[in-house]
């Protein structure tokens, strides 16, 4: 197991630019499995997930080539079927959330999946009702081994309908979207989530051959195709990587200049940011964040506290609640946030609340946080990273606390973060992996 060491109370400086997305390579990737030619990508992070989903495409036999350090062909001919009843596939699916992201393009291609209970974050219970209740109402057949903890699924035949989700769920509708474009007929999605993730997986879809309107909306329509072709395509920017970097540069009093940010699909990320008092210029597609010493949060129109709360988009994603609360401690003002999503999410805090930020954690999902602005600085502590977004924050939080740190676990932030200590060092910020 690594760990980080970090030095804090160094401010950053310079520029910086985000990574490929996360979620969206997820998605993307596993769409190659629809068709029998090359698609070719860019822009896809080097991080410990999504190398880890491209050596299990490539276990399963598809031709996986790295031509430049962010630049991936991938051909899926052929896939070794026999690879996929065997313990290895169910073992690699088993410690990769993004697994069940197969479940769609196997289905609808090969007419057959099994797939193993996805690992992943250990933020609470996620449910994977959505993508099971979807793909039987195009007509698949669902059977739980308990045994092997793994979902058998077939379908010789699906056949396009009309379906209402029980939630907007991301990686459900990616599901339900790649199953659903090789069925005969028409599938009409309700309560899709229409992420910009999601609207780029439509996006790639269409140029391979799919039919698929009403992409941004939360009802999707999806004219089956007889099959799909070969493409190029381009990630976005990680969002989550964005707002992480506006909330480091607030936390640490530092000036920096975060690069190429596809500032139209960041939604209200800036205006949550702003809220919080933070200063932030659009330039171009760059977000400039001057420096500043003092941020203060805004209040309702009432003069109630303000709150933040997770949303299916465009609403806030849940991914930057845990930044946004680390922030929020050193802010002038309280602040409550609503972690409506997931139970276990908000428990790093007590992690933070050793380093002396003052925290009330009134249940599973909602926290309380009075700002010290920097009255009081946050002191270095001994932490480890339960998640991906917690593992985040807290750097964010050594990174502006007096003293040492140590973090562990942080092969956790590697699954989402690429390289980063080496480019928060080349900002100024001292972080050792040990």
């Amino acid at each position: 197991m690594a760990s980080f060491i970090i030095e804090g109370g160094h401010e950053l400086h310079g520029e910086i630019t985000p990574q490929g997305a996360k979620n969206e390579a997820l998605e993307v990737i596993a769409a190659t499995l629809l068709t029998a030619e090359k698609v070719t990508m860019h822009n896809v992070p080097n991080i410990l997930d999504v190398r880890n989903m491209i050596a299990l495409l490539s276990k399963m036999g598809a031709r996986v080539t790295q031509f430049g350090e962010h630049d991936w062909e991938f051909q899926a001919a052929e896939l070794d079927m026999d690879y996929l009843e065997s313990d290895e596939f169910v073992s690699s699916c088993a410690s990769l959330r993004g697994s069940i992201l197969l479940l769609g393009p196997l289905l609808s291609r090969f007419h057959h999946a099994r797939v193993a209970k996805p690992g992943g974050d250990q933020i609470g219970r996620r449910r994977l009702d959505t993508h099971f209740q979807g793909v039987q109402e195009l007509g698949a057949r669902f059977m739980h081994n308990v045994e092997r903890q793994t979902y058998e699924i077939d379908a010789e035949h699906l056949k396009g309908t009309y379906m209402l989700l029980d939630e907007a769920s991301v990686t459900g509708t990616a599901n339900i979207i790649m199953a659903a474009v090789l069925a005969e007929g028409t599938t009409t999605i309700y309560n899709a989530a229409c992420e910009p993730y999601i609207q780029q997986l439509c996006g790639m879809l269409n140029r391979m051959g799919a039919r698929i309107s009403g992409i941004a909306s939360n009802l999707l329509t999806i004219e089956g195709v007889k099959e799909l072709h070969g493409t190029e395509h381009t990630l976005l920017p990680d969002m989550i990587e964005v707002g992480s970097f506006i909330g480091m540069a607030a936390m640490t009093g530092s000036e920096l200049t975060i690069r190429n940010v596809s500032f139209e699909n960041l939604g209200i990320i800036p205006e949550m940011f702003r809220r919080m008092g933070i200063k932030l210029e659009r330039r171009g597609d760059d977000i400039f964040i001057p420096q500043q010493q003092h941020y203060e949060v805004e209040s309702f129109m009432d003069g109630s506290i303000m709150s933040f709360s997770d949303a299916p988009w465009p609403g806030l994603t849940p991914d930057l609640l845990s930044v946004m609360l680390v922030v929020a401690t050193q802010a002038k003002g309280s602040i409550l946030i609503h972690q409506k999503m997931f139970e276990s999410r908000l428990f790093f805090v007590d992690k933070l609340i050793d380093m002396g930020a003052q925290i009330i954690l009134c249940d599973p999902h909602r926290a309380v946080v009075v700002g010290h602005d920097r009255q009081f600085k946050l002191r270095g502590s001994r932490m480890t990273s339960p998640d991906i977004r917690a593992g985040i924050a807290l750097l964010i939080a050594a990174l502006s606390a007096e003293g040492r740190s140590m973090i562990s676990n942080i092969e956790q932030i590697d699954r989402g973060y690429e390289d980063i200590e080496a480019r928060l060092t080349a900002l100024g910020a001292k972080i050792t992996r040990i």
